[in-house]
């Protein structure tokens, strides 16, 4: 038949250029040529059973035992698994066509191969097409959810912030508040009030009352820990929770160090702020069983007090213990 002859001429060439993955072998098992994917398996190797264990047909050891198997599995020296097929090539040797089966994306990216690398026709390309596109889906994606959660936990720290002096606000300090009360902390609450601002106001305008917010926040932020909370909870009002004060004694001390801080003159365009600091303090060892809002009216209750005594000073919330 004219066009099996035809075919029979055909050269080994025209093929590897058709079949990137085919691996011409001799009767002796030695590699007459390999197509240029394949090549960079097999490397400098000479014989197939140098490039490859053979897997299946178990205990093949020679050409003829691949041609006898319909199937064949083999393991290059670097762990890739190939499968194929080989067919006699009419003169003692084989075609042995090849390919990664469901290992070629993982060998795309140990040989760095491209679409170039593969048969027109070949349906991997299709599965690499696929594969890419499930990658930048995902990777789309994974970016999509970190901008989510990142807006989100941006909107919360906001949400929690005082615009104008950065430092927590109401919503950051109840927070705060009713997880130390909910976990049965030992903790210490100054309800800071500032004396004198209204003045400051009313001299030299809301820019220099928001400088003197900005700065008292600054100042109650440096005088206290990590784990503290400090917020802004009114026009010029602020509070400061304290995990880390283990007494009163201590609390009475970081009262002190505030007071004597707050009644520093703070400069706005070369004139001088002066204002005050009153303070209401609780120890809420001597307050068990309050709540939140209990605590916080204790604390206000002290402020005023502090006020009524003359201002710039710091007043400790008597005593209460649960009612039973």
């Amino acid at each position: 038949m004219r066009w099996r002859a035809e075919v029979e001429a055909v050269e080994i060439g025209a093929l590897l250029a058709l079949m990137p993955m085919l691996l011409w072998l001799d009767a002796a098992g030695r590699i007459r040529a390999a197509g240029p994917t394949l090549a960079r398996v097999i490397g400098r190797a000479e014989r197939l059973f140098d490039a490859f264990a053979v897997q299946v047909p178990v205990g093949a050891t020679g050409v003829a035992d691949l041609l006898a198997a319909p199937r064949l599995r083999l393991r290059a020296a670097d762990g890739t698994v190939l499968r194929g097929l080989a067919v006699p090539d009419g003169a003692g040797g084989a075609l042995v066509n090849l390919s990664f089966g469901i290992g070629v994306v993982e060998a795309v990216r140990r040989y760095r191969l491209t679409e170039a690398d593969f048969a027109p026709t070949e349906l991997t390309v299709e599965l690499l097409y696929l594969v890419e596109a499930k990658a930048a889906v995902t990777d789309e994606l994974r970016q999509l959810a970190a901008r989510i959660e990142g807006a989100r936990v941006r909107a919360e720290a906001e949400a929690q912030s005082d615009a104008l002096t950065g430092i927590g606000n109401l919503r950051a300090l109840r927070a705060a508040l009713e997880g130390l009360v909910a976990g049965g902390r030992r903790f210490g609450l100054i309800h800071v009030d500032l004396d004198h601002f209204k003045a400051v106001n009313d001299t030299l305008g809301h820019a220099a009352g928001d400088h003197v917010l900005a700065e008292a926040a600054r100042v109650l932020a440096s005088e206290t820990r990590a784990g503290d909370t400090v917020a802004r909870v009114g026009g010029d009002e602020f509070v400061l929770l304290l995990p880390s004060v283990p007494d009163a004694a201590r609390l009475q001390a970081v009262a002190e160090r505030l007071t004597a801080r707050m009644a520093e003159p703070i400069d706005y365009g070369g004139a001088q702020c002066r204002v005050a600091a009153s303070l209401g303090l609780v120890l809420s060892d001597r307050h068990r069983g309050a709540r939140a809002d209990d605590l916080l009216a204790a604390a206000d209750a002290a402020l005023y007090a502090a006020k009524r005594a003359g201002r710039g000073r710091a007043v400790l919330a008597e005593a209460q213990e649960e009612e039973g």
